[in-house]
């Protein structure tokens, strides 16, 4: 089970609660006490879900919602804040910032299990992707075609992911580019061009098709 938990946390007793209790459950998780060592990591690695204290010696999680959730890249990922913020507006606040969820401190472990159970579980139903004879699996990076397993790079099943969740309708080339390499139209668009053409290679000529001046959808 392949699901990558990052854990802001600047009290390393709760910190190590939260860690040793997902683990046991089958979760990988990442711990951090501030907000500069979980940034450091975001960059080389995106989560399935964050678990975020409020309240952190460097940057407040506030900031770090702000930042995340200005950032399409991150739209996935659920984000449950832990605070011992009791307050109403505090509550509604984080949701408004673009929080998924919200526990107040001190939490019952188990309770702690059973929202992230619930999440894990509506992200899988969310991350089975198929469209033929094509089935893309996110959660496990694993990609099939007419039942054979089909070796895609990252950016390949990135782009392949990207069609399937626009099924029937064009993704453009910005769009790709913004999406899956954070660059602007600028960037050589051959890049794509490439990585389409290899994904073609080992699927069917017939899988993507291009829509000349603008794009490409997904057949």
């Amino acid at each position: 089970m392949d699901f990558l938990i990052y854990s802001i946390e600047d009290d390393q007793n709760i910190a190590k609660i939260i860690n040793k209790t997902l683990s046991n459950q089958g979760f990988i998780v990442k711990s951090f006490y501030d907000g500069y060592s979980f940034f450091k990591a975001l960059e080389k690695e995106i989560p399935n879900m964050i678990l975020l204290d409020m309240m952190l010696p460097d940057i407040s999680g506030a900031e770090i919602l702000k930042r995340v959730r200005a950032n399409e890249i991150y739209d996935d990922v659920d984000i449950i804040i832990i605070s011992a913020n009791h307050m109403l507006m505090d509550k509604v606040d984080g949701l408004d910032l673009g929080a998924d969820d919200y526990i107040e401190k001190p939490f019952d472990i188990l309770e702690l299990i059973s929202r992230v159970n619930a999440k894990f579980r509506r992200l899988k139903r969310q991350t089975i992707y198929v469209s033929g004879d094509l089935t893309l699996d996110s959660l496990k990076h694993v990609c099939t075609y007419k039942n054979e397993k089909v070796q895609l790079t990252l950016k390949e099943f990135q782009i392949l992911e990207l069609l399937l969740k626009n099924k029937g309708n064009i993704v453009t080339r910005d769009e790709i580019l913004l999406k899956i390499w954070d660059e602007d139209k600028a960037f050589q668009t051959r890049t794509i061009d490439m990585h389409i053409r290899s994904i073609r290679k080992k699927t069917s000529d017939d899988l993507i098709q291009t829509i000349y001046g603008v794009g490409y959808q997904l057949n």
